[in-house]
């Protein structure tokens, strides 16, 4: 049985975040714990600059939702981080894509500090509050696995042939 090209396309692209939410989840010791890299936002990030007329805004939002519910945490919080992350990279994706790939790390970076800054918002709002520079790092982590995450997430665009 043979899919269409749109439907093989979306399965494509939530596998990706599906794959990258079980990464999210995947238990690690504690020491490691804030080196784990923000696997979601770089998938994110990458459908948006590859096919922003694909994955945008809705995307997420819906992705950051489900984050919510995996992580147990105040349900919006992470759907709004990855919304604005979403918008952002959705409208600068023709000046980020002409960038080679270690620059589009330090995008993904800047990026992704955006998304920590309105969690770390959040929290302050209903009195939580962010200990140590552990909270920081999967940003950077992420950024030096960018140029990685970039060409595994292009080979399985071209083999799924994603448009």
């Amino acid at each position: 049985m043979t899919l269409n090209p749109v439907t093989r396309s979306y399965l494509v692209v939530a596998s990706t975040f599906v794959v990258a939410m079980i990464l999210a989840q995947v238990p690690v010791p504690n020491w490691a714990e804030g080196f784990r890299p923000d696997w979601v936002g770089l998938v994110l990030i990458y459908w948006c600059l590859a096919t922003p007329n694909r994955v945008g805004i809705g995307t997420g939002w819906l992705v950051g939702m489900i984050q919510d519910v995996l992580y147990g945490s105040l349900l919006g919080q992470h759907a709004l981080a990855l919304t604005v992350i979403a918008y952002l990279a959705a409208r600068l994706h023709l000046r980020i894509r002409v960038y080679p790939p270690w620059q589009q790390g330090l995008v993904a970076l800047v990026l992704l500090s955006i998304g920590q800054l309105i969690v770390v918002w959040v929290r302050a709002i209903i009195g939580q509050s962010i200990t140590g520079w552990a909270f920081w790092t999967p940003g950077l982590v992420s950024l030096f696995i960018w140029p990685w995450v970039f060409v595994i997430l292009r080979d399985i665009r071209r083999r799924g042939q994603v448009k």
